[in-house]
């Protein structure tokens, strides 16, 4: 394992500020932005900021070991990288660098279906180890392509994402007129001008677009109106229990359901036969009122745990965020944010310097508490939290 760790950026706001430096502002506002208000995205990090571990300094020291085994394979940590669409847009070839650096450490990375790398390229760069997260598209000949294209990339681990019934009203991407590939105005091309190394690593790895998806779309150039409309009515159809339990029929390997919040969708899941859910409310950046993913979870874990396994994501930004997940009832955790600061801040080796970190955080933690192994985080959880 590559033991890159760049000592000026220590935890993931110094890398955030960094990227907010080196991106197009159209660009950070995308990936840091939630919908509506945003008060969903400040929920996710006030309900892990609210949680609090018990102490046992009296217990024998102990040497922690972040391996968790999920889905029959044993990680090197439990956490991974969640999907993040158009992430080539955020840094030029970020889910290729994201994914050598995942297999490099022994972590899941889950492709997007509106992904800047195709499918297959990410299983020749991961050496077919990636999880692909899939939209329901509601064109037949769409799922049924892309369903062989994954059986031929052989992918082992589909996570269909369930909670984008509508595409998201994000205030900041309207205003800034968001597209794939980006819109060529007076504001975006002098957003782009004030971040050289953006736009020549950009020049480098020619324009972005959404490689698993470019041979569904009509045209080459997509605008902000036509994405969400093609997306709203090709890609992203609503998931419901009957067209999961058409999914779980036709997919062979590993099904792991994401954006559950609700214990009737969790048991509708279980029924389907699903291995694992995702406890998650995509980052804040589909519905601006509901619950925090961690709130949720504390009420699914007793009731589910002995059914399927159960993961989180939404609002994790350190290793103790992972501590407090995993001390909630998470049995894995996913970030998505975290990764891509990484990469836009240090290029090819972000993705590595933020595993390295997260690995460094979350030992600490674990050796304070006296846990040797991420499960026995789960004794650890105050009772006021």
């Amino acid at each position: 394992m590559d033991p890159y760790f760049n000592p000026r950026f220590p935890d993931i706001p110094d890398l955030e500020r960094r990227a907010r430096r080196r991106m197009p502002r159209f660009v950070f506002d995308y990936l840091v932005g939630g919908c509506n208000r945003e008060r969903g995205v400040v929920e996710n990090r006030t309900a892990l900021a609210d949680v609090r571990l018990t102490q046992r300094q009296l217990r024998p020291a102990v040497v922690p070991s972040l391996e968790c085994t999920i889905l029959g394979h044993t990680y090197s940590a439990p956490f991974g990288i969640a999907p993040i669409g158009l992430q080539g847009l955020m840094w030029p070839n970020a889910p290729e660098i994201l994914a050598r650096a995942a297999v490099d450490h022994n972590v899941p990375f889950v492709l997007s279906t509106v992904s800047s790398s195709s499918l297959e390229r990410i299983a020749e760069v991961s050496d077919g180890n990636a999880w692909f997260q899939l939209y329901n598209p509601t064109d037949e000949t769409i799922r049924t392509d892309l369903f062989e294209r994954l059986g031929a990339a052989r992918y082992q681990v589909l996570v269909v994402t369930v909670d984008v019934p509508t595409f998201g009203f994000r205030p900041r991407d309207i205003r800034n007129g968001l597209a794939m590939p980006p819109n060529l105005t007076v504001q975006t091309v002098w957003q782009m001008a004030a971040r050289p190394r953006w736009l020549l690593a950009t020049a480098v790895a020619g324009k972005p677009e959404m490689k698993t998806l470019r041979p569904y779309l009509s045209k080459k150039n997509v605008s902000g109106s036509e994405l969400a409309e093609f997306m709203n009515k090709t890609v992203m159809g609503p998931v419901d229990a009957d067209s999961l339990k058409a999914i779980r029929d036709r997919w062979p390997g590993r099904l792991v359901i994401k954006g559950i919040l609700h214990e009737d969708d969790a048991e509708d899941a279980a029924r389907l036969g699903a291995d694992a859910i995702v406890v998650s409310n995509h980052g804040a950046r589909q519905c601006d009122v509901g619950e925090s993913p961690l709130s949720v979870l504390k009420r699914l874990q007793g009731r589910f745990k002995d059914r399927m396994e159960i993961y989180m994501d939404s609002g994790l930004r350190s290793g103790p965020d992972v501590a407090c997940a995993l001390a909630s009832g998470a049995q894995f955790t996913f970030l998505g944010r975290a990764f891509v600061y990484g990469v836009a801040a240090l290029g090819g080796r972000g993705g590595i310097h933020v595993i390295n970190s997260l690995k460094m955080q979350l030992t600490q933690v674990m050796g304070q508490l006296r846990c040797s192994s991420p499960e026995e985080l789960s004794n650890c959880l105050a009772a006021d939290s």
